[in-house]
Protein backbone atom coordinates (compact mmCIF):
# COMPACT_ATOMS: atom_id res chain seq x y z
CA UNK A 1 0.00 0.00 0.00
CA UNK A 2 2.57 2.47 1.07
CA UNK A 3 4.24 1.89 -2.61
CA UNK A 4 1.05 2.29 -4.26
CA UNK A 5 0.66 5.00 -2.50
CA UNK A 6 3.65 6.57 -3.45
CA UNK A 7 3.51 5.71 -6.97
CA UNK A 8 -0.07 7.43 -7.05
CA UNK A 9 1.46 10.45 -5.12
CA UNK A 10 4.47 10.75 -7.71
CA UNK A 11 1.69 10.61 -10.53
CA UNK A 12 -0.18 13.42 -9.38
CA UNK A 13 2.79 15.48 -8.92
CA UNK A 14 4.24 14.67 -12.12
CA UNK A 15 0.23 15.65 -13.43
CA UNK A 16 0.37 18.62 -11.41
CA UNK A 17 3.91 19.83 -13.15
CA UNK A 18 2.60 19.18 -16.66
CA UNK A 19 -0.50 20.95 -16.11
CA UNK A 20 1.31 23.81 -14.79
CA UNK A 21 3.69 23.58 -17.35
CA UNK A 22 0.84 23.74 -19.90
CA UNK A 23 -0.87 26.68 -18.29
CA UNK A 24 2.68 28.52 -17.63
CA UNK A 25 1.81 32.29 -18.65
CA UNK A 26 3.16 33.54 -22.32
CA UNK A 27 4.87 36.42 -22.41
CA UNK A 28 3.73 38.70 -25.77
CA UNK A 29 1.43 36.44 -26.60
CA UNK A 30 0.42 38.45 -30.17
CA UNK A 31 3.83 39.45 -30.73
CA UNK A 32 3.76 36.80 -33.76
CA UNK A 33 0.99 38.14 -35.54
CA UNK A 34 2.12 41.62 -36.13
CA UNK A 35 2.23 42.32 -40.28
CA UNK A 36 5.78 43.78 -40.19
CA UNK A 37 8.00 44.26 -37.20
CA UNK A 38 11.59 45.35 -36.97
CA UNK A 39 14.26 44.22 -34.90
CA UNK A 40 18.36 44.48 -34.90
CA UNK A 41 21.13 41.50 -34.41
CA UNK A 42 24.54 41.36 -33.71
CA UNK A 43 27.28 38.27 -33.60
CA UNK A 44 30.37 36.59 -34.47
CA UNK A 45 31.26 35.00 -37.44
CA UNK A 46 33.88 32.94 -39.26
CA UNK A 47 34.47 33.48 -43.20
CA UNK A 48 35.82 30.41 -45.02
CA UNK A 49 36.93 29.88 -48.89
CA UNK A 50 36.48 26.72 -50.89
CA UNK A 51 40.27 26.81 -52.85
CA UNK A 52 40.42 24.67 -56.06
CA UNK A 53 44.58 24.21 -56.86
CA UNK A 54 45.49 24.12 -60.26
CA UNK A 55 48.86 22.95 -59.27
CA UNK A 56 50.45 25.45 -62.12
CA UNK A 57 54.33 24.97 -61.47
CA UNK A 58 55.91 28.98 -61.64
CA UNK A 59 59.65 28.64 -61.93
CA UNK A 60 59.59 25.08 -60.72
CA UNK A 61 57.51 25.50 -57.63
CA UNK A 62 54.49 23.58 -57.04
CA UNK A 63 51.85 25.74 -54.69
CA UNK A 64 48.98 24.05 -53.26
CA UNK A 65 46.55 26.69 -51.19
CA UNK A 66 44.03 26.17 -48.01
CA UNK A 67 42.64 27.99 -45.02
CA UNK A 68 43.93 25.90 -42.67
CA UNK A 69 41.84 27.76 -39.45
CA UNK A 70 39.51 30.65 -38.80
CA UNK A 71 39.65 34.15 -37.74
CA UNK A 72 36.33 35.19 -35.68
CA UNK A 73 34.53 38.83 -37.39
CA UNK A 74 31.87 40.70 -36.08
CA UNK A 75 28.68 41.03 -37.48
CA UNK A 76 25.71 43.54 -37.05
CA UNK A 77 22.46 44.40 -38.70
CA UNK A 78 18.76 44.80 -39.02
CA UNK A 79 15.82 43.06 -39.25
CA UNK A 80 12.81 43.60 -41.13
CA UNK A 81 9.92 41.28 -40.82
CA UNK A 82 6.55 40.65 -42.40
CA UNK A 83 3.75 37.87 -41.36
CA UNK A 84 2.94 35.65 -43.83
CA UNK A 85 1.01 32.91 -41.73
CA UNK A 86 1.49 31.73 -38.16
CA UNK A 87 4.05 29.45 -39.00
CA UNK A 88 5.87 31.61 -42.03
CA UNK A 89 7.90 35.02 -41.95
CA UNK A 90 9.20 36.62 -44.79
CA UNK A 91 12.57 38.59 -43.76
CA UNK A 92 15.28 40.97 -44.95
CA UNK A 93 18.26 41.39 -43.16
CA UNK A 94 20.83 43.68 -43.92
CA UNK A 95 24.01 43.17 -42.28
CA UNK A 96 27.57 44.09 -41.89
CA UNK A 97 30.29 41.70 -41.77
CA UNK A 98 33.75 43.13 -40.85
CA UNK A 99 36.39 39.80 -40.71
CA UNK A 100 39.12 38.23 -42.64
CA UNK A 101 40.07 35.26 -43.65
CA UNK A 102 44.32 33.41 -44.06
CA UNK A 103 45.41 31.60 -47.33
CA UNK A 104 48.54 29.68 -46.79
CA UNK A 105 50.40 28.29 -49.81
CA UNK A 106 52.90 25.37 -49.41
CA UNK A 107 56.05 24.38 -52.10
CA UNK A 108 55.22 20.63 -52.37
CA UNK A 109 58.92 20.00 -52.75
CA UNK A 110 60.61 22.23 -49.98
CA UNK A 111 57.57 22.21 -47.90
CA UNK A 112 57.77 26.06 -47.54
CA UNK A 113 54.77 28.07 -46.74
CA UNK A 114 53.23 31.54 -47.18
CA UNK A 115 50.78 32.90 -45.68
CA UNK A 116 48.22 36.18 -46.82
CA UNK A 117 45.60 37.44 -44.79
CA UNK A 118 42.83 39.08 -47.13
CA UNK A 119 40.28 41.41 -44.98
CA UNK A 120 36.78 41.49 -45.95
CA UNK A 121 34.59 44.02 -44.57
CA UNK A 122 30.87 42.72 -46.43
CA UNK A 123 27.42 44.43 -46.64
CA UNK A 124 24.83 41.78 -46.85
CA UNK A 125 21.33 41.42 -48.16
CA UNK A 126 19.70 38.35 -47.21
CA UNK A 127 16.34 37.81 -48.01
CA UNK A 128 14.86 34.35 -46.67
CA UNK A 129 11.87 32.75 -45.25
CA UNK A 130 11.87 31.59 -41.26
CA UNK A 131 9.69 28.90 -40.80
CA UNK A 132 8.39 28.33 -37.51
CA UNK A 133 7.25 25.50 -34.92
CA UNK A 134 4.08 25.29 -32.63
CA UNK A 135 4.94 27.25 -29.57
CA UNK A 136 5.53 25.60 -26.43
CA UNK A 137 4.85 28.46 -23.61
CA UNK A 138 8.05 31.07 -24.31
CA UNK A 139 9.78 28.96 -26.76
CA UNK A 140 9.71 28.04 -30.66
CA UNK A 141 12.14 27.20 -32.44
CA UNK A 142 12.45 27.73 -36.33
CA UNK A 143 13.94 26.89 -39.52
CA UNK A 144 15.13 29.47 -41.86
CA UNK A 145 16.68 29.28 -45.87
CA UNK A 146 16.96 32.06 -48.17
CA UNK A 147 19.25 33.68 -50.52
CA UNK A 148 22.13 36.62 -50.61
CA UNK A 149 23.69 39.66 -52.27
CA UNK A 150 27.01 40.52 -50.69
CA UNK A 151 29.43 43.09 -51.58
CA UNK A 152 33.50 43.66 -50.42
CA UNK A 153 33.42 47.27 -48.96
CA UNK A 154 37.03 46.24 -47.07
CA UNK A 155 38.85 44.51 -50.63
CA UNK A 156 42.52 46.16 -51.31
CA UNK A 157 44.14 46.12 -54.71
CA UNK A 158 48.01 45.06 -54.37
CA UNK A 159 47.80 42.03 -52.16
CA UNK A 160 48.57 38.87 -53.23
CA UNK A 161 44.97 37.63 -53.42
CA UNK A 162 42.02 39.38 -54.60
CA UNK A 163 38.55 38.97 -54.02
CA UNK A 164 35.66 40.48 -56.21
CA UNK A 165 33.56 42.52 -54.91
CA UNK A 166 30.72 40.94 -55.23
CA UNK A 167 29.12 38.00 -54.18
CA UNK A 168 25.70 35.96 -54.07
CA UNK A 169 24.58 32.45 -52.41
CA UNK A 170 22.24 30.79 -50.35
CA UNK A 171 22.02 30.61 -46.71
CA UNK A 172 20.71 28.45 -44.14
CA UNK A 173 19.90 28.20 -40.68
CA UNK A 174 17.69 27.63 -37.72
CA UNK A 175 17.86 28.83 -34.13
CA UNK A 176 14.95 29.66 -30.99
CA UNK A 177 12.97 32.45 -30.55
CA UNK A 178 12.52 33.43 -26.54
CA UNK A 179 9.80 35.36 -25.79
CA UNK A 180 10.71 37.74 -23.18
CA UNK A 181 8.35 40.49 -21.14
CA UNK A 182 9.49 43.21 -23.46
CA UNK A 183 10.93 41.73 -26.61
CA UNK A 184 12.24 38.53 -27.99
CA UNK A 185 15.32 37.10 -27.97
CA UNK A 186 16.36 34.64 -31.22
CA UNK A 187 19.41 33.05 -30.69
CA UNK A 188 20.58 32.01 -34.53
CA UNK A 189 22.61 29.73 -36.24
CA UNK A 190 22.92 30.02 -39.36
CA UNK A 191 25.34 28.51 -43.18
CA UNK A 192 26.23 30.62 -46.26
CA UNK A 193 27.52 29.35 -49.27
CA UNK A 194 28.90 31.46 -52.23
CA UNK A 195 27.63 30.26 -55.70
CA UNK A 196 30.04 33.00 -57.40
CA UNK A 197 34.00 32.64 -58.26
CA UNK A 198 35.49 35.29 -56.03
CA UNK A 199 39.23 35.02 -57.68
CA UNK A 200 39.90 38.20 -59.66
CA UNK A 201 42.55 36.32 -62.00
CA UNK A 202 43.06 40.10 -63.90
CA UNK A 203 45.90 41.46 -61.68
CA UNK A 204 46.76 44.77 -63.67
CA UNK A 205 46.95 46.28 -59.74
CA UNK A 206 50.32 44.09 -58.79
CA UNK A 207 53.62 46.12 -59.17
CA UNK A 208 55.70 42.69 -58.28
CA UNK A 209 54.98 40.06 -61.22
CA UNK A 210 56.18 37.33 -59.11
CA UNK A 211 53.44 37.69 -57.25
CA UNK A 212 51.01 36.75 -59.90
CA UNK A 213 52.26 32.64 -58.76
CA UNK A 214 50.00 33.01 -56.15
CA UNK A 215 46.69 33.78 -58.12
CA UNK A 216 48.03 31.37 -60.75
CA UNK A 217 48.36 28.26 -58.45
CA UNK A 218 44.09 28.52 -58.31
CA UNK A 219 41.48 28.19 -60.79
CA UNK A 220 38.17 29.43 -58.44
CA UNK A 221 37.69 30.38 -54.83
CA UNK A 222 34.02 30.54 -53.48
CA UNK A 223 32.99 31.69 -49.97
CA UNK A 224 31.50 30.16 -47.02
CA UNK A 225 30.50 31.74 -43.62
CA UNK A 226 29.15 30.52 -40.46
CA UNK A 227 27.17 33.16 -38.62
CA UNK A 228 26.14 32.77 -34.50
CA UNK A 229 24.05 36.01 -34.00
CA UNK A 230 21.77 37.14 -31.38
CA UNK A 231 18.15 38.60 -32.45
CA UNK A 232 16.47 41.37 -30.60
CA UNK A 233 13.05 41.85 -31.83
Amino acid sequence: MKRLFLFISLGCLVSVLALAQRERPKNQPYADFKMFHLGFHVGIHAQDLILTNTGVSENGEILFAEVPSYSPGFSVGVIGDMFMNPYMNLRFTPSLHFGDKKITYIEQSTQETFTTDVRSSYLSFPLGVKYTAVRLNNYRPYLYGGVYGAFDLGRKKGNPILLKGADFGVEIGFGCDLYLPYFKLCPELKFSFGLVDLLEKNREDLNDTETIKYTNALSKATSRMIVLTFNFE
